[in-house]
């Protein structure tokens, strides 16, 4: 083979090669499960500095644990993909899901009857109270019923069916509405705050990272009114997705001591100070 030709074989074969490696890349990316939280929202997800306890590299940097990455990661098996995660913040999550950044979202959302106007929902994969946040040593903190916060300056997360139950507090002082958790746990123990509303594990969470807070839970049918889809988490995906089935299929197979059992670990393993 003469020198031009041997030239013309080494393009050729530069060029399959390249080929490969395109659709290599094509189908790593298609052999992914892309899936957008905060990061910030212990003991739901948060942002960590390594792999310990079973955490998960966030694409661009740091590691997330948390309860729905324990919860991703069983999707991500079951549908036989790689597990990626997105950091993005609240507000961003549904427009980076019907962009097609992310393949779903498991951020502690709640399928709220507006959302599903915009999105589509798995079967629910866990299920909680509100509670309210306060100070150990505030003036809220030996509270019993609802009544008992007239006054108060209280706010929720803004974007969330949490802040608007503030309004079922009669007499209450509802607060501006902050992007994240925290940023009210920072604004609740400066004495911005009075309070501010939760979940009952994202109480425990904060209780545990911050000794100076406590949290005020209500006797059945004396706390807050809200729908069961209020107050029950699930995973958000595009509308007609072809995910939800076999979701759901997999989450059926998370029994309820073992969803009980990953949120215990998942508020054990929570940082102390959030990274």
């Amino acid at each position: 083979m003469n020198k031009g030709f041997k030239i013309l074989a080494l393009l050729i074969a530069v060029i399959i090669a390249a080929s490969f490696v395109g659709c290599s890349k094509k189908a790593d990316k298609g052999d992914q499960f892309r899936v957008g939280m905060e990061c910030a929202y212990a003991p739901f997800n948060w942002t960590q500095s390594d792999d310990s306890n079973g955490a998960v590299p966030i694409e661009g940097g740091g590691y997330a644990g948390g309860y729905d990455v324990e919860i991703a990661k069983k999707i991500a098996e079951g549908l036989g993909k790689k597990l990626v995660v997105v950091k993005i913040e609240w507000d961003g999550l549904e427009p980076a899901l019907q962009s097609g950044m992310i393949d779903a979202i498991i951020a502690g959302m709640s399928p709220t009857a507006d959302r599903k106007t915009r999105i589509d929902f798995t079967d629910n994969y866990y299920t909680s109270d509100l509670v309210i946040v306060v100070r150990k040593d505030g003036p809220y903190a030996n509270a019993k019923s609802l009544s008992d916060f007239k006054g108060a300056k209280i706010t929720g997360q803004q974007n969330t069916f949490h802040y608007t139950v503030i309004d079922q507090i009669e007499g209450v002082n509802k607060q501006t509405a902050l992007p994240d958790f925290p940023t009210m746990i920072t604004a609740l123990s400066s004495g911005v705050i009075d309070g501010y509303i939760s979940e009952r594990p994202g109480a425990v969470s904060a209780m545990a990272s911050n000794p100076d807070l406590t949290f005020v839970s209500f006797p059945e049918g004396q706390g807050f009114q809200a729908s069961e889809e209020d107050v029950a988490i699930a995973v958000g995906l595009k509308k007609g997705s072809e995910l939800r089935e076999k979701i759901n299929e997999i989450l059926a197979g998370i029994s309820t001591e073992e969803r009980t059992q990953i949120m215990d670990n998942a508020v054990k393993n929570q940082p102390v100070v959030a990274e």
